[in-house]
C-alpha cells in the first residue's frame, strides 16, 4: 500500500493548496494495485423544475434544479439501464450516462428581487489531474468516484438511484451522524482559488454546512453520498434507506478511502461519489445590495437562505461494466485507462428540451415555483445593480 500512501499524500497536498514542487515526483503507472479516483466534469444538461426521483411524473416540481448527465433524463426514469436509453451524455467520460441534479443558487437583492448566480468552471488542479475538460465546462459539476483498491467496491447496478439531503431543512440536521464532512460550502476569497485549504468538508476554518456569511469571489458546494448498500434494493421509499454509512461513520473525503466496515444491514461497499459545484458570486458583492442587517444574501432555489437544504439526486447510468472497470484501474485522473472520454465540444452537443419553460434569466420578484420567501430587509432599495451574469437554457443559455 506504499504507492497508495504516496498517492494520498500527493492528492491531499494539492487539494490543500501545496505547490507542485513540494509534491512527490509523479504517480506509478495505472495498474490496478492502488486507489482509484475518477475526477471529471460534466456540462450542464438543462435547468428545469422537474424531479424524477422525488416528484416523478410531475410538471412542474416544487423547486428548480440544474441537471447533468445523459439525455434519457425526463420526468420519470425507469428502473433499467439508462445508458441503453441515452444517445449522448454531457460528461467527459462518454460512458457515463448517469443523471445528477441539484438545487440552484440565487442572489436576493435588498429590495427582494432575485437573480440566478452563474457557475464557474473548475480550473483548479486541472493540470494535476490531466484534465483538459473542466476548465472549459459550461456550468454543470465535477464528479468524483473513489475506490480504495482492486476488488474493494462493487459498482452500482442498472436502475440504482439515491438521494442525499433534505430540501426542507433550515437548520443543522440532527441524527446519529455529524454530516459536516458530507455536505459543505467553501468561500474562495480570490479568483485563483484563494482560501482552498484542505480537501472538501475537512477544514472547519473554511468549510461550513451553511452558506458563507461573508463576501466570496466564489462559493464551492460539495455533497458526498453514503458508501454502503443493502445489495438488494435499487431504491427505497425515501430514496435513502437502501444505502447507509459504514459502522465507523461517514467517510471523510480523502481521495482514496470509502468504507472500512459496512453494517450487516448494508453489507455491500459501493464507490464513494462526491459532486462539486462552484458558484461565481463575484458580481454580487456590492454591500449596498446586501441585507441591511449584513446577513448573507444568497438563497437556494428551495427558498432556503441558510443553505442547510442543499441536496442532490443521483441515478446510475454508466454503460455496461465501465464503472467497475474504472474502479479497478488504479488511476487518479480525468482520463483513466479503459474508459472512453470525449471532447468539451462533443459533450456540449448533448441536450434535452426544457419542459417547464420558465424564464430564469434577469431579475425576478419571486423564485421559480414561488417557494416561501425570506423577509425583505428594506422597501427603499432602487433597482438592483449587481453585475453577475445569470443565463439559462431555453430562455437564455445556462451555466
Amino acid at each position: 500500500m506504499l504507492s497508495g500512501f504516496v498517492a494520498a499524500v500527493a492528492i491531499l497536498g494539492h487539494l490543500a493548496g501545496a505547490t507542485t514542487a513540494s509534491m512527490p515526483s509523479g504517480f506509478p503507472d495505472c495498474n490496478g494495485t492502488w486507489p482509484t479516483m475518477l475526477r471529471f466534469s460534466c456540462h450542464q444538461l438543462v435547468i428545469d423544475r422537474i424531479d424524477p426521483l422525488v416528484n416523478p411524473g410531475s410538471i412542474p416540481s416544487p423547486h428548480q434544479h440544474q441537471i447533468v448527465g445523459g439525455n434519457a433524463f425526463n420526468t420519470s426514469i425507469p428502473f433499467t439501464s439508462i445508458a441503453a436509453l441515452s444517445s449522448c451524455t454531457i460528461c467527459s467520460y462518454s460512458d457515463d450516462f448517469s443523471n445528477y441534479w441539484t438545487s440552484k443558487l440565487f442572489f436576493r437583492a435588498r429590495n427582494g428581487t432575485y437573480k440566478r448566480v452563474p457557475q464557474a468552471a473548475h480550473s483548479d488542479f486541472a493540470d494535476f489531474f490531466n484534465d483538459t475538460f473542466s476548465p472549459y465546462a459550461k456550468g454543470g459539476l465535477v464528479a468524483y468516484y473513489i475506490s480504495p483498491g482492486q476488488n474493494m467496491v462493487t459498482a452500482f447496478k442498472p436502475g440504482f438511484r439515491m438521494f442525499f439531503g433534505d430540501a426542507a431543512l433550515r437548520s443543522k440536521p440532527s441524527g446519529p451522524w455529524d454530516l459536516s464532512n458530507q455536505t459543505c460550502y467553501r468561500c474562495f476569497s480570490g479568483p485563483n482559488w484563494e482560501g482552498n485549504l484542505g480537501p472538501p468538508c475537512s477544514n472547519p476554518d473554511v468549510d461550513t454546512m451553511h452558506l458563507p456569511n461573508k463576501p466570496c469571489h466564489m462559493i464551492r458546494s460539495n455533497i458526498v453520498f453514503p458508501t454502503c448498500w443493502d445489495g438488494v434494493n435499487l431504491d427505497s421509499s425515501d430514496h435513502k434507506s437502501h444505502v447507509a454509512y459504514p459502522v465507523e461513520g461517514p467517510n471523510v473525503f480523502d481521495a482514496i478511502g470509502t468504507a472500512e466496515t459496512c453494517p450487516d444491514s448494508h453489507p455491500v461497499k459501493i464507490p464513494q461519489v462526491m459532486i462539486e459545484i462552484v458558484w461565481d458570486t463575484t458580481g454580487f458583492n456590492d454591500p449596498n445590495e446586501w441585507p441591511e442587517d449584513e446577513s448573507q444574501p444568497f438563497v437556494l432555489s428551495t427558498g432556503d437562505k441558510t443553505g442547510y437544504s442543499q441536496h442532490a439526486d443521483y441515478v446510475f447510468g454508466w454503460k455496461d461494466d465501465s464503472l467497475q472497470v474504472g474502479m479497478e484501474a488504479g488511476c487518479i485522473a480525468a482520463n483513466c485507462p479503459g474508459l472512453k472520454v470525449q471532447s468539451v465540444e462533443e459533450a456540449a452537443k448533448c441536450l434535452v428540451p426544457e419542459l417547464v419553460g420558465e424564464d430564469y434569466s434577469g431579475w425576478h420578484s419571486t423564485l421559480p415555483g414561488k417557494p416561501p420567501q425570506p423577509p425583505v430587509t428594506t422597501t427603499a432599495s432602487p433597482t438592483p445593480t449587481p453585475t453577475g451574469k445569470g443565463k439559462g437554457k431555453g430562455k437564455g443559455k445556462g451555466q
